[in-house]
């Protein structure tokens, strides 16, 4: 392994084609794949989530997919410090981590750090959720709006997760958590250590990017992506509000099977907030001045890559 470059940091939008990319790179460069993935850590859900197949798992070892349980929650802090452990361990082995994936706020929080928020308060939590039920998530950020008006401008009106760890952040600190999170965003160092070589597939080519999206996610239903939500949901406790559940994908799936709509409209949902995913993260990349990006629809990504390890 190449001793100038210690970790590869490959990141992008969905559907860009980053798995390719650094499944040739390990095997190329004696790497080991760090998923970074907020979905693919969930056992059961496979499909929806394109977690990479057995053969290749069996000819390059993969991290931190499969390590929960649809029903346990799971957060960027706790994201970074199992990287940081599986890095360590890959070096160790004298193996170059390759850290590959699309949740960008994971990518964030380890090379950047998180603010110091609390961990979830049970009671807190379940107050919130119970208040949820009663009054619905329009409710909930319009009391969001109330004491953090800027953290309500940023998270949309359905999005329960956020309004609910906002809150519950505020009740439990008295702090709106988008000053925790500017503090930590002032206080982190931009900077970046020099082994590590950070690169981002961004496609200019938005209608080739939309293509391959519908192609995705029509090769996803095709190979049983409907069965495989039906099979999650007969597992006890697991819910629509639990966040594996509200992946892309799992939400529109989890909707067509209560009958909200049929099959052909759970294609194009799920194609449409595919998109939206893949736009939310294409904002990210360009928040990051560190990365070096990369039009995956013009030139050879990974001979790019490669020519800086070699």
């Amino acid at each position: 392994m190449p001793v100038n470059i210690r970790e590869v940091h490959l990141c992008g939008p969905t559907a860009s084609g980053k798995s390719g990319v650094a499944e040739r790179l390990a095997l190329e460069f004696n790497g080991e794949i760090i998923s970074v993935d907020s979905a693919q850590i969930y056992r059961g859900m496979d499909i929806g989530t394109a977690k990479p197949p057995s053969d290749i798992r069996a000819k390059i070892a993969h991290h931190l997919i499969d390590i929960l349980e649809p029903e346990q929650s799971y957060s960027a802090a706790q994201f970074a410090a199992d990287a940081n452990s599986a890095i360590l361990d890959v070096q160790a082995r004298g193996k170059l981590p390759i850290l590959v994936g699309g949740t960008m706020l994971y990518f964030r929080a380890l090379g950047r750090g998180l603010s110091e928020l609390p961990v979830s308060d049970p009671d807190i939590r379940a107050s919130l959720q119970a208040d949820l039920a009663a009054r619905g998530s329009a409710a909930l950020h319009a009391d969001l709006a109330q004491v953090d008006p800027k953290a309500a401008t940023r998270i949309h009106p359905n999005d329960t997760q956020r309004i609910l760890r906002a809150l519950e952040v505020f009740q439990a600190t008295g702090t709106p958590i988008s000053d925790l999170q500017t503090k930590a965003s002032s206080d982190a160092s931009e900077a970046h250590a020099p082994e590590q070589l950070r690169i981002a597939i961004f496609p200019t080519d938005r209608a080739a990017l939309h293509s391959k999206i519908a192609e995705r996610f029509d090769a996803m239903l095709e190979a049983g992506l409907v069965a495989e939500v039906a099979k999650l949901r007969l597992r006890t406790g697991l819910t629509a509000d639990h966040p594996s559940m509200r992946s892309v994908g799992y939400r529109q799936t989890w909707a067509h099977l209560d009958g909200e709509y049929d099959l052909a409209e759970l294609r194009e949902k799920g194609i449409a907030a595919t998109r939206q995913l893949a736009k939310r993260q294409i904002t990210w990349l360009r928040s990051d001045p560190g990365l070096r990006c990369f039009d995956g629809n013009a030139v050879d990504v990974y001979s790019a890559i490669a020519r800086e390890i070699a």
